[in-house]
């Protein structure tokens, strides 16, 4: 079985485009032009303001299939969101007015079949639009409040999901429908032959939009989300503390913070005395003494203590 090759950050770009001429367009919608010379991936990348991991990702993937990008937190998604809006404007600006022009120009308009092809296309066309239309109103600029560090209400990635329709069943009729349309006039036969051709470049064009969507884009999203909301959390903490006073801190013992800790991490007073190499007593005096000068008396108040003063990080607490 063929092994299919990963292309890394040194490989030269001309080296990429030859054995996958395909790319040509992914490689616009990142805001990279031809005439790049010998230059490597990583020059051009970073000659253009493209995040380099993040084009090899989605390069990598348009050739060699799924890849699991659930915990990839290289990502960026600043990155992934230009080359979709680019991608967009493609699709919506020149590819699909340019396949309806071949097909008008090959079609009789006056033929009741080539009618329906054409009507076929505009429906297909419609509903294309429209969806990439609601990404660019609803889903783009939400991503762009998240990368500001801004949450929406009522909204998030898989909201988006769920509206991430597939289009196949109107293509399929319509393929179906050009490939029985065979007028007996050799040019004008051509003529639908390349149109066909085009629609299914077309077809697999948006299928690895849609798939690096699904399998990049969205998972970085929700990445995103993730981070804002433990953002969110970690700011609630210092402020609620901070409301009471932060001063208290330089009241305790060292003594007395390492007990804190200990609660922190679960351990029962048997265990921290062990820990601490001190006896059961001086642990339950510890503990008097502590919730005295802070007046808190509860585990989780002494967990929002500990995260808000650093003596134990927010990642090693569960939320």
């Amino acid at each position: 079985m063929k092994t299919l090759k990963m292309y890394e950050a040194s490989d030269k770009m001309v080296t990429l485009m030859r054995d996958n001429y395909h790319l040509l367009q992914t490689l616009e919608s990142f805001g990279i032009h031809l005439g790049f010379g010998d230059k490597t991936v990583k020059e051009m990348c970073e000659e253009n303001n493209v995040d380099t991991y993040t084009f090899l990702a989605v390069v990598n993937y348009t050739i060699n299939g799924h890849t699991d990008f659930n915990d990839d937190a290289q990502l960026d998604v600043r990155t992934l969101l230009h080359y979709l809006e680019a991608s967009h404007t493609y699709f919506l600006d020149y590819q699909l007015p340019t396949i309806r022009k071949k097909l008008g120009d090959c079609l009789d308009s006056d033929n009741a079949l080539g009618q329906l092809i054409i009507k076929f296309f505009d429906d297909y066309a419609r509903e294309i639009q429209r969806h990439m239309r609601y990404e660019e109103q609803t889903l783009f600029p939400y991503v762009e409040a998240l990368l500001n560090g801004e949450a929406k209400k009522n909204y998030n990635v898989d909201t988006f999901s769920k509206h991430h329709e597939s289009t196949d069943r109107v293509l399929i009729e319509l393929k179906l429908m050009v490939i029985k349309y065979l007028p007996s006039d050799g040019k004008t036969n051509n003529k639908l032959m390349a149109a066909l051709y085009d629609i299914y470049n077309n077809e697999e064009w948006l299928r690895n939009h849609a798939n690096v969507e699904d399998y990049i884009f969205t998972p970085a999203i929700r990445r995103l989300e993730n981070q804002l909301k433990q953002d969110k959390v970690t700011q609630n903490i210092s402020t609620m503390v901070n409301k009471s006073g932060n001063d208290n801190n330089d009241m305790l013992s060292d003594r007395e913070r390492e007990v804190i800790v200990s609660l922190v991490q679960g351990m029962a007073n048997k265990e921290i005395a062990d820990h601490l190499c001190i006896s059961v007593n001086t642990v339950i005096t510890h503990r008097r003494n502590i919730a005295r000068k802070l007046q808190i008396h509860s585990p989780a108040g002494l967990t929002v203590y500990a995260i808000v003063n650093g003596l134990v990080d927010i990642s090693s607490v569960k939320l």
